[in-house]
C-alpha cells in the first residue's frame, strides 16, 4: 500500500535505505533495466501497478499490452498518477515519466506507435513498479 506523507523519505541517503542498490538506480538515478529480464514484463495478473518506492497507485492492470520492446507498456496511466519531464539524455529527445507522488523514475512515454487505439506506450522498468494482484 501506499506510504503515508510523513514517511515519505525527503533525501537521496534515506530512500537509499529503502531500496534495493537495483531500485535506487532506476528509480532514483532515472536508469533502466536490461531488456527481458525484468519480471513484469510478460505478467497477466490482475490487479494494480503501484510505485515501488512510494506505492501510489500507477497503472491498472487492463491497461497493459505486450509491445514486444522488452519492457511492461501500459496505454494509460491513472490520471494525475505520471508527470511527463523532456529527456534529452544519450543524444535523443524522449519523455521521460515519474511518479507525480515522489518524484520517482519509471520510464518513457511514447506517441504515434500505432500500438493500442490510445497510441500511447508507457515503457516502464519492473524495477520501478510493484504488482497488487487482485483478490476478486
Amino acid at each position: 500500500m501506499s506510504l503515508p506523507d510523513s514517511e515519505l523519505p525527503r533525501t537521496e541517503d534515506e530512500w537509499r535505505v529503502r531500496l534495493s542498490p537495483e531500485e535506487f538506480r532506476v528509480l532514483r538515478e532515472h536508469g533502466t533495466e536490461p531488456a527481458w529480464t525484468g519480471e513484469y514484463v510478460d505478467t497477466r495478473t490482475p490487479g494494480m501497478y503501484r510505485c515501488r518506492a512510494c506505492g501510489v497507485e500507477l497503472y491498472p492492470s487492463d491497461t497493459k499490452f505486450d509491445s514486444h520492446c522488452g519492457w511492461p507498456s501500459f496505454d494509460d496511466a491513472i490520471p494525475g498518477a505520471i508527470k511527463e519531464v523532456e529527456d534529452n539524455s544519450l543524444g535523443m529527445r524522449r519523455t521521460e515519466i515519474r511518479c507525480a507522488r515522489c518524484d520517482s523514475h519509471l520510464g518513457h512515454v511514447f506517441h504515434g506507435e500505432g500500438f493500442t487505439p490510445k497510441d500511447t506506450r508507457h515503457c516502464v522498468n519492473s524495477l520501478s513498479i510493484r504488482l497488487d494482484p487482485s483478490t476478486a
